[in-house]
């Protein structure tokens, strides 16, 4: 159990938090450790389930801890970043709101025939 250990307290290490506001590095670093931690205190209670025998309970409380830890990094890093996307998605309703009362049918249709013709070459 000392690897596991050992790399569970090697998750735990703190993660600054970035000066901007790009923050999906950290962000992606953070759920990778929870993940690794996650799938050690799973491993280790498969492998107590297989033995018959306890956790160490000095590892399970580290290992708890360091998942604790990193779920906190976690949410203070998510209470950081800007709420874009509904915004981004009720700019978006607004736009096809304003160019459907401008354009008749036809014009409408035209409208999409290039949106999806652009989504297509953008795909590519």
């Amino acid at each position: 159990m000392n690897r596991t250990c050992n790399v569970a307290a090697q998750a735990a290490q703190a993660i600054a938090l970035p000066e901007t506001a790009n923050c999906n590095d950290p962000l992606d670093q953070l759920n990778a450790g929870i993940a690794k931690i996650r799938a050690q205190i799973a491993a280790a209670d498969l492998d107590r389930q297989a033995s018959k025998r306890k956790i160490d309970p000095r590892w399970f409380y580290k290992a708890k801890m360091a998942l604790h830890h990193l779920q906190r990094e976690r949410a203070k890093i998510l209470a950081a970043m800007p709420v874009t996307a509904p915004r981004k998605a009720s700019l978006k309703d607004a736009i096809i709101a304003v160019l459907r009362e401008r354009h008749d049918e036809a014009g409408w249709r035209t409208v999409l025939g290039e949106a999806h013709l652009r989504l297509d070459k953008e795909a590519r």
